[in-house]
């Protein structure tokens, strides 16, 4: 009897042993990645600084306005380039991939020279096994550099990859970086705090007169339904709750009363798409890819498995605030990286931009179609055009040599 309590505190000690070991092992490469990706940072960071500062013949620079609003003027076109789904690692993993997001990015805004850039999400992918780490604060601060160095006014919402559940830091926290007077040409705003999400704001262009030619909601769709892991692998995204709904109506009342009393109109910007685009795209597929009274297509692809559109099941109003409101023209997301199209739904268009995305997606630095922007034109009649821009056309000119990818093809 003797022995074989022995042998089981024989065992016992083994097992300690052999998970001190396992412990000490985990952090010793724990310690390692960190050290490594500390280095990788400092490079991508030299890397972002050795960019050309884009050529403006005459830079528009704004001001914050008396409703506190940054306000751009101008009595001629204002163009705007959309950017979504950077993806930038920040770690050991995915180091290369890193720097060609950067090398595209810089590309396309020197080309395009706009007077602001909207980015839709996911600038930061702090996914482990794909990118390496963890800390997302290391992405958000790499691509300010990035843009400080460009010298572009540029303004953010964030996507749910930005601010992950097991991620270091939370929005407010990223949302303070952006805002900073360390980057003067980021015009985040974090939005009233009694309303969901961070980064719920309003950009406004105005004549010479003072008339709001056009309004740029920036809005925040929030991540996933709850902020728990499982709702981040079964991909339970949140959508714009009631009170941003109410937020929206309320502001768009008061740039009516600022406008004289004439309702501007306004696009909006932000990263999941609305239920409605969904609605839309498999009412449109369902008809044979016919146009309906209701449902106009204009252009792209639903390249994503299957032909998907992946929003949040749950809705809260926002689309029929816009129908009633009646100010928003034009909705402009990202989050779904094959996705490209833009359709129009009872009145109101929804497109999703071209993505820059070489990380996320397993093999998608090798495929070509869906990466650039998109370019949009605000007139000075309040109205505005818009072009899908592929990367790989010749017009950018990339620092770096363009990567090898396939032009894809895809049924509808």
């Amino acid at each position: 009897m003797a022995n074989k309590v022995k042998t089981k505190k024989n065992i016992g000690k083994k097992l300690l042993k052999i998970l001190i070991v396992i412990l000490l092992i985990i952090a010793v490469l724990s310690a390692s990645c960190a050290v490594v990706n500390i280095v990788l940072a400092r490079s991508h960071y030299e890397y972002a600084y050795s960019f050309a500062p884009v050529e403006y013949e005459e830079q528009l620079v704004p001001e914050i306005g008396e409703d506190g609003y940054y306000t751009f003027v101008t009595d001629g076109d204002f163009k705007v380039v959309q950017l979504t789904d950077i993806h930038i690692g920040s770690g050991f993993l995915s180091s290369k991939k890193d720097n060609m997001a950067m090398n595209a990015v810089a590309a396309m805004l020197s080309a395009e020279k706009p007077d602001l850039v909207t980015v839709t999400g996911d600038i930061a992918y702090p996914i482990p096994f794909q990118s390496g780490t963890i800390n997302n604060k290391t992405s958000a601060v790499l691509f300010a550099d990035l843009m400080e160095q460009l010298g572009v006014y540029w303004a953010p919402v964030f996507g749910n990859h930005d601010t992950e559940s097991f991620s270091y830091y939370t929005r407010e926290q990223i949302g303070e970086i952006y805002s900073s007077e360390e980057y003067p040409h980021c015009l985040f705003q974090p939005g009233p705090e009694d309303v969901h999400g961070v980064g719920n704001y309003v950009i406004n262009v105005k004549n010479t007169l003072g008339q709001i030619t056009q309004s740029i909601f920036m809005i925040d769709s929030n991540d996933y339904t709850s902020k728990s892991l499982k709702s981040t692998i079964t991909w339970d995204y949140d959508c714009i709750h009631a009170d941003q709904v109410e937020w929206y109506k309320n502001t768009v009342d008061a740039l009516t009363e600022e406008n004289y009393g004439i309702m501007p109109n306004s696009i909006a910007f932000f990263h999941i798409p609305l239920i409605e685009m969904r609605e839309a795209w498999y009412a449109y597929r369902d008809n044979g890819y016919q146009d309906t009274e209701d449902i106009q297509f204009i252009y792209g692809k639903c390249g994503e498995k299957e032909g998907v559109v992946l929003c949040s099941e749950y809705n809260q109003g926002f689309f029929d605030a816009v129908l009633e409101k009646g100010s928003t023209k034009g909705i402009f997301v990202g989050h779904d990286h094959l996705n490209n199209f833009s359709i129009i739904y009872k009145g109101v268009q929804m497109t999703y931009s071209n993505s820059v995305d070489y990380l996320a997606y397993f093999g998608i630095s090798k495929l070509g179609s869906q990466r650039g922007c998109t370019v949009i034109t605000l007139k000075p009649d309040g109205t505005y055009e818009y072009t899908p821009e592929n990367y790989y056309q010749e017009k950018y000119q990339a620092k770096e040599a363009k990567e090898e990818v396939t032009m894809q093809e895809y049924e509808h």
